[in-house]
């Protein structure tokens, strides 16, 4: 463990213990750059991994992030974050943490120590090809990360291995490893720091590409939102606002008449259709709208 990065002790926060507030801040802010190094090396492993994503989603499969700890939990957040944003299914991707919901919120000692227990968590989802398991391990070396991702890979699944630290070879059988070098933290060892943030800048890049990508964006809108609270209901009437330039009134209305759904009404504003109709489109173009709407008809207030 000695000779891991994410172990280095950081020079530039030797005496951070003495330094007065501002002072800690700013050493906290400039190694937080960093991260954003780290992951702009990584855009070709992350454009692998999406791919792998999209093809996966295309089939019917599922993104399913494993994780201890402060990557568990990221995996976690990634994953409850898409049913809102993009309407997609909860099963659609999913996060696993070792100890499970309890260590959402306090950590569970030694629950990361096992393979077999990642393995069974593997199994017990029916992971198969269509599939991506995204193993997140700072260290790189977590065994209920490793054990889950071996399982994976002998289930045929695409496997992505996200890690801090260069040089390991724990799980040599990945299809895309990740390598996010981001040094050595402002506190040794404490990988929710830089680690955490470079991990949550990956997941965020490989999610919001893979929905784009299968067409749960429309320019840069988000069309097929779940609209479960007064804000997105509100979001939804603002979306069809800006892109069709009818009233809010006028944009609850159709709403209305597309049971709820913003992609749909939208389809039936600009091609002058029914719900079903539309509906029927949408399904023909694999959910993109934009191969359905003409671009030169879409009104392009900011």
């Amino acid at each position: 463990m000695a000779s891991l990065l994410t172990e280095q002790r950081n020079p530039h926060s030797m005496n951070i213990d003495i330094l007065p507030t501002r002072e800690i801040l700013e050493i906290i802010h400039q190694e937080d750059y960093n991260a954003c190094r780290a992951v702009d090396s990584q855009l070709g492993q992350i454009e692998q991994a999406v791919e792998h994503v999209v093809e996966a989603f295309r089939r019917g499969g599922r993104l399913i992030y494993v994780g201890a700890g402060t990557s568990g939990r990221l995996g976690v957040l990634d994953a409850s974050e898409c049913p809102p944003t993009f309407g997609v299914d909860p099963e659609m991707v999913q996060g696993i943490i070792a100890g499970g919901w309890t260590a959402l919120r306090r950590s569970v000692e030694k629950a990361e120590d096992f393979p077999e227990n990642g393995a069974a968590e593997i199994r017990e989802r029916n992971v198969c090809a269509n599939d991506v398991v995204a193993g997140i391990a700072s260290s790189s070396t977590t065994p209920f990360v490793v054990g889950a991702l071996k399982e994976a890979h002998q289930r045929q699944a695409k496997t992505v291995f996200i890690t801090c630290n260069p040089g390991q070879d724990a799980v040599p059988e990945a299809d895309v490893t990740i390598c996010l070098e981001v040094g050595a933290e402002v506190i040794t060892g404490s990988t929710r720091l830089k680690a955490g943030t470079a991990t949550k800048l990956v997941l965020n890049m490989i999610t919001t590409t893979a929905m784009i990508r299968i067409g749960k964006v429309f320019q840069n809108l988000m069309v097929d939102l779940n609209a479960t609270c007064n804000k997105l209901e509100i979001r939804s009437r603002r979306i069809l606002h800006l892109v069709t330039g009818i009233s809010y009134e006028e944009a609850d209305v159709l709403i209305q008449q597309a049971h709820g759904r913003l992609k749909t009404a939208l389809v039936m504003h600009f091609c002058d259709c029914s719900r079903e109709a539309a509906e029927e489109l949408i399904k023909q173009h694999n959910g993109r709208i934009q191969d359905i709407i003409p671009r030169d008809r879409i009104r392009s207030e900011i």
